[in-house]
């Protein structure tokens, strides 16, 4: 039995988030046949998709915050304008003081509600549940009518549909292809409002649709959609011998052909040159999205803008590509999907994230010949990953990333969460903040980044609180049973048989080699 538990621990916590307490049975399944128990979730590819009452569309969040944004600007001028016409010059001296203070209200109301349209990204992706209006001080007069806040009201919805799923999956492995696969082709809410109410929007329509699909069809859906052209500025890039670049003597912005080549495909040393990413620049110039006058198409919908679009033939790695529009782009794309260097750049990553911060050589290039093979399929190259036997015998020495801790947290401790504050909280202050790397290579994924003392400290505390809050009415040594059973080191069991209390036995067991390495 300990072989097998030993092998149910690597299939929950390597390619999972980790064993569910209560009746779950997890573990127990998970040993009975552990590469079954983990590819069973890749026969379900519709289980990938994410649907949820209320989630909606880009284009449809992109419409609501423009008319948000318009809410917000009329209320700003109705303040002005009470105040500019209701001020009475004939005040009493010592009323002054206090007559501003009551007429500043509804400006200050205003002010609150539209400090997301600053977007400052240091402030976004440092706190990004602050941002809330708060708007509980006592009203003299009726104030204006103040704007439903729907770019933050969106990402807790968001944010929370993600995190019950990850709660709920049998093993969490299509789960865990999702961050992997989000995190590689990231975007930042803290880039502004856009970014941030179109962040779980792009994720449920860029990315889960092809996690089980083709590198390519992805690589599509990632360029084109409307929040990595706004994250990557592509909407400002004009071609400058295009009309558009003619009249407003503006020219090209190279930030997401760059990313494409060096973060999303071929990886640095993969061959290409700074010639090619003005290439690629040129040839994607005019991919962007419709603003709020919806002149190009439907608000928040990705467009082609010909007039944007920089003319003639382009050379891009050793070959041609005519001049055909949006077709152009969408041909350099397929071919890069394709190129030798990106199969071997994406091996490397897929197996330094599940098995190791050194990832096998043998391991990559096996999956990088399946990759090439496969013509990018994704289901395939997962596949291959849980049938190798260096993912099952390499030790678990991975720490897990804020995310997948506390989402295993919750799952041991059978917490489906009915309100994403915390964790959202938790997770800024784990430096792990939802959708929001603090670049566009995204989060850090080797045991440096999250293994430093101060991060411990924090994960400790974190750990204590939920002791503490919990800790009475659960037995952490039946938990352990059912995280790791006869897999679980004689030192951790040890550890929670000597705690003080049922509050600290929890909390050890939340900090122990079992619940924090993967």
């Amino acid at each position: 039995m300990a072989r097998d538990s030993q092998a149910a621990l690597v299939a929950l916590n390597r390619f999972g988030f980790g064993a569910r307490g209560g009746a779950s049975g997890d573990l127990i399944n998970a040993a009975s046949d552990p590469r079954g128990f983990v590819k069973a979730e890749l026969a379900r590819p519709s289980g990938v998709l994410l649907e949820a009452p209320g989630l909606q569309s880009t284009q449809q969040l992109g419409q609501a915050v423009f008319a948000y944004q318009d809410q917000v600007k009329q209320a700003r001028e109705a303040a002005k304008a009470a105040a500019s016409t209701e001020a009475p010059a004939q005040a009493p001296a010592d009323q002054k003081p206090a007559l501003r203070r009551n007429l500043s209200l509804n400006a200050a109301a205003t002010e609150v509600a539209g400090q997301m349209a600053d977007a400052r990204p240091a402030d976004n992706a440092a706190k990004p549940e602050t941002m809330q209006p708060n708007m509980a001080a006592p009203q003299p007069a009726k104030p204006a009518p103040q704007p439903l806040n729907v770019i933050q009201k969106t990402f807790r919805a968001e944010a929370l549909a993600r995190l019950q799923r990850a709660t709920l999956a049998t093993c969490g492995f299509t789960e865990r292809l999702v961050v992997f696969w989000s995190n590689h082709f990231c975007i930042s809410a803290g880039k502004g409002e856009l970014a941030r109410i179109w962040a779980g929007a792009f994720e449920r329509e860029a990315i889960r649709p092809h996690v089980l699909g083709r590198f390519a069809d992805m690589l599509k859906a990632v360029e084109q959609h409307p929040a990595m052209l706004f994250f990557l500025d592509n909407q400002q890039s004009l071609g400058p011998d295009s009309r558009a670049g003619q009249n407003r003597k503006r020219g090209l912005n190279e930030n997401l052909a760059r990313e494409i080549m060096e973060l999303h495909t071929l990886g640095v040393g993969g061959g290409y040159t700074q010639a090619d990413v003005t290439s690629l620049a040129r040839i994607i110039t005019g991919w962007t999205f419709a603003g709020r006058q919806g002149q190009l198409g439907a608000p928040g919908s990705f467009v082609f803008n010909t007039n944007a679009h920089q003319p003639g033939p382009q050379m891009l790695l050793g070959r041609t590509y005519e001049p055909t529009g949006l077709a152009q782009g969408e041909a350099a794309l397929a071919d890069i999907a394709r190129h030798p260097s990106t199969a071997n750049f994406i091996a490397t990553k897929f197996v330094r994230h599940f098995v190791a911060d050194e990832p096998p050589p043998a391991l990559v290039a096996r999956l990088r010949d399946v990759f090439i093979k496969t013509d990018g399929d994704l289901k395939a190259l997962a596949t291959a990953l849980v049938d190798s036997d260096e993912a099952w015998k390499a030790p678990l020495t991975k720490m897990r990333s804020p995310y997948d801790f506390l989402v295993a947290s919750g799952r041991l401790l059978a917490r489906v969460p009915e309100d994403p504050g915390a964790y959202l909280n938790n997770l800024n202050l784990l430096g792990q903040p939802l959708w929001s790397p603090a670049g566009p290579n995204g989060f850090p994924d080797t045991n440096a980044a999250w293994a430093a003392p101060e991060g411990m400290k924090l994960r400790l505390d974190i750990a204590a609180q939920m002791g503490a809050r919990l800790g009475n009415n659960i037995d952490p040594l039946d938990l352990l049973e059912f995280a790791a059973a006869d897999a679980a080191s004689i030192d951790t069991r040890k550890a929670i048989e000597r705690a003080e209390s049922r509050q600290q036995a929890l909390a050890l067991l939340l900090m122990s080699p079992e619940m924090q390495r993967r």
